[in-house]
């Protein structure tokens, strides 16, 4: 892993039963045990690099509470695209491929905040072990995957106002907070606009009463009046979700 993945461990204990990953909280007793000795507490900063397109992913990284990591495609000039956003429901890298596991794209947090590392080959081991450990773990690529596909229909079809309010919905539910700590630069990057068509329609939004901006901040004022706004995308995606993961709760 390149310099630049680095992340900074610190000396606590992992969460009781790691519940604050809601994939691992999904596994029963005797299967979390097989991950438990080797998880190991985290640091997440802002911008940090987790793996980058052709990278081994030698290390599997579960968000943790609000903790929230974008995968993006990087474009030969450099653009950043995000086509996935992973917080306390997931894992970034290490779902489903074992041996060599060359990453497609860039892992990048978003929401710094605490997260569990486990080595990738310590959890195929683990997936070996136990099916329904793998079970789940198949299943959250599902949904991954999905949420993938739906992004890039949402990116040709739909507005960047139903865009906006797509992504502000997904982050809300995988944050659990109705404050998004996010700069307006961040989300043009993840959305692939300029920063100045974001501001525009956060100030719509923002006088409409659905959203109110702050230095690095969104907050959500109406979640229901902000989903009416949305595309289809988000509750597509969510209703995907719950059909394959009913275990686990966002």
């Amino acid at each position: 892993m390149a310099d630049t993945a680095e992340m900074a461990v610190v000396n606590t204990i992992p969460p009781p039963g790691c519940a604050g990953n809601r994939l691992l909280t999904a596994l029963r007793p005797h299967d979390l045990a097989l991950l438990t000795p080797h998880l190991t507490p985290m640091t997440l900063a802002v911008g940090q690099v987790l793996f980058d397109a052709g990278e081994d992913v030698v290390t599997t990284v579960l968000p943790c509470y609000s903790t929230m990591v974008s995968l993006l495609v990087v474009t030969r000039d450099g653009d950043e695209i995000e086509v996935a956003s992973i917080g306390r429901e997931g894992a970034a890298g290490g779902i489903v491929s074992a041996g060599f596991k060359p990453a497609y794209g860039r892992a990048v947090v978003r929401i710094p905040g605490a997260a569990l590392g486990i080595p990738t080959n310590r959890l195929e081991e683990a997936k070996l072990r136990s099916p329904a450990l793998a079970d789940l773990f198949a299943r959250y690529a599902d949904v991954l995957l999905a949420q993938m596909m739906q992004s890039s229909a949402c990116n040709a079809l739909h507005s960047i106002d139903q865009r906006m309010c797509r992504w502000l919905l997904s982050t809300h539910d995988r944050a659990n907070d109705a404050t998004i700590r996010l700069t307006q630069e961040t989300l043009a990057d993840m959305l692939g606009v300029q920063r100045t068509t974001v501001t525009a329609v956060a100030k719509a939004l923002q006088d409409e009463g659905l959203i109110r901006t702050g230095r690095g901040r969104i907050e959500i004022l109406d979640q229901p009046r902000l989903e009416r706004r949305a595309c289809e995308c988000h509750a597509q995606v969510e209703a995907h979700f719950q059909r394959m993961l009913p275990e686990v709760k966002t």
